[in-house]
């Protein structure tokens, strides 16, 4: 069984990629543990001693803080606050994202400046580490005072209340206490805001998005060094004295390793009749380098976030200090959600009109790709479908993080959105991996029509192993299935590639 230790040393991108995949069980570092404690014994001393009002520790929340709540009512305010605000809707989250937000919110109060319960934080774990996923809904937070609602969803089950997946089913967080013979916690002072007030919805629906479009950046460099070479594309426009001279760094890395990728090929070495390539082909540095440095700047985000205190009041035990601030707000992860949706829907809008560009009867290739066309339509439809994915990527591309709407009686009074751009942000990330499936199931049929000449090893190497899952398309067949074995085989294939390759996204 493998262990990653909740600590002060950073949480990096590939050790959540580890943790998700390889299931890794979680644990409180010894220094971890003493922060909380001590975070904790501080809050108590200070609540004891003190009659002045503290934000959300003995007042109601919101445009409710000037309502003073008793020493008595401390624990219930809590409990209060979390069923209260279970206001979720729509789809539920997927559980590999709510297992993501445990992580990303055990990881944050661990800092030891949220004033939670060891026990509570214990208890996250142990979702974790026996697979209890509580059910969360993706609408409801305006990615403000954290994601309130969705929170509020994850932290339920810490109560004994709501729902939660366990053992490949969802059933009341109560059978599962009762099998486990578990008790519900019960809530002290300031844990309730402790655990809704966070961008954990917003930070895991991020880090996620970004770990797959970490592989799709180099699957796009590869599917579109495989439509050069099918559309019997130049091999200057990558030369690197080009990229030198306008600097930017995405560019300069795509030109290289689609240089790279194309070494040995005798196709791309062959004599061009025609003088330029169009500029879905000849611009893929450009294009694809400029989503790379958007795409770079996000993860610099998402990196901050994910090694962040977010939650509402912060407390300083050694300075003597309790802080009503903004570290919820998710303002930061909204601009970077958009950024990221943006940059995601410009590798997918190039793609798809690299696959137009071969379907076109040009450059020796057949119409639609098809030995006999007009009996056969070949590949006239999937560039239909990936044409609709390319538009629904431009809907989804309107930013959320322009929007605001006042909440809470004004109290409130501007929001992110960012739990909305994090949701449309994942959705255009699969609609790119679709349109690259698409884009490689033309590439691969119409590299076949340059045999018997052949692209670099590696390129025969990749469209070898894709060819293993789909066949070449003789005569007219059922499409869709061959789309999504595409995109199975995107998700599947090892990226056993040159260390030039690996350099950047």
């Amino acid at each position: 069984m493998k262990v990653h230790q909740i600590s002060a040393n950073k949480l990096t991108f590939k050790q959540v990629f580890d943790i998700l995949k390889e299931d890794y069980q979680l644990e409180l570092s010894a220094e971890a543990s003493h922060k909380i404690q001590k975070c904790r014994a501080y809050l108590d001393k200070k609540i004891e001693r003190q009659e002045e009002p503290i934000y959300g520790i003995n007042t109601g929340f919101g445009s409710l803080c000037d309502k003073s709540i008793s020493k008595d009512q401390l624990g219930v305010l809590q409990k209060n606050l979390v069923i209260s605000h279970a206001c979720g809707t729509g789809e539920e989250v997927p559980i590999e994202i709510v297992k993501l937000m445990l992580l990303l919110k055990v990881q944050s109060l661990s800092y030891g400046y949220s004033g939670i319960q060891l026990v509570t934080v214990q208890r996250l774990i142990g979702f974790f580490n026996h697979g209890i996923y509580p059910v969360v809904y993706q609408m409801g937070s305006l990615g403000a005072s954290g994601d309130l609602a969705p929170l509020a969803h994850l932290s339920l089950p810490l109560l004994g209340l709501g729902e939660v997946f366990y053992n490949g089913r969802k059933c009341h967080t109560k059978e599962v206490y009762d099998e486990l013979g578990w008790q519900p916690i019960e809530l002290q002072s300031k844990e309730g805001l402790a655990l809704l007030n966070g961008t954990q919805f917003m930070s895991a629906y991020g880090v996620f998005s970004l770990l797959k479009i970490f592989r799709l950046s180099i699957l796009a460099d590869i599917i579109g060094a495989i439509s050069l070479e099918a559309f019997d594309g130049r091999i200057e426009p990558f030369f690197d004295e080009v990229h030198q001279i306008r600097h930017h760094k995405g560019q300069i890395a795509t030109a290289k390793r689609i240089r790279t990728i194309l070494q040995g090929s005798d196709l791309i070495n062959q004599h061009k009749v025609h003088v330029q390539d169009p500029y879905s082909f000849r611009c893929i540095p450009q294009v694809h380098g400029a989503s790379k440095d958007s795409v770079n700047y996000v993860a610099y985000v998402f990196s901050n976030e994910i090694n962040a205190v977010t939650d509402n009041p912060t407390i300083f035990p050694d300075q003597d200090l309790i802080v009503s601030a903004g570290n919820f707000h998710g303002q930061p992860l909204a601009l970077a959600l958009d950024n990221l949706a943006i940059a995601s829907a410009e590798w997918g809008s190039i793609s798809e009109r690299r696959t137009y560009q071969l379907l076109h009867g040009k450059r020796g290739l057949p119409a639609f790709l098809v030995a006999d066309p007009g009996l056969n339509s070949g590949f006239m439809i999937p560039q239909y479908t990936s044409a609709s994915l390319v538009s629904q990527n431009k809907q989804l591309c309107s930013p959320a993080s322009v929007d605001s709407i006042e909440s809470s009686q004004g109290q409130e009074d501007h929001v992110s959105m960012g739990a909305n751009a994090a949701t449309k942000a994942l959705r255009v990330v699969y609609n790119l991996e679709r349109i690259l499936a698409i884009e490689l199931f033309n590439a691969a049929q119409a590299l076949e029509f340059r045999r018997p000449k052949k692209s670099s090893p590696f390129i025969e190497d990749f469209v070898a192993a894709y060819r293993k899952e789909v066949a070449f398309i003789q005569a007219d067949v059922v499409m869709y299935t061959e789309i999504a074995k595409s995109v199975q085989f995107l998700r599947d294939v090892p990226l056993d590639i040159p260390d030039a390759l690996i350099e950047g996204i």
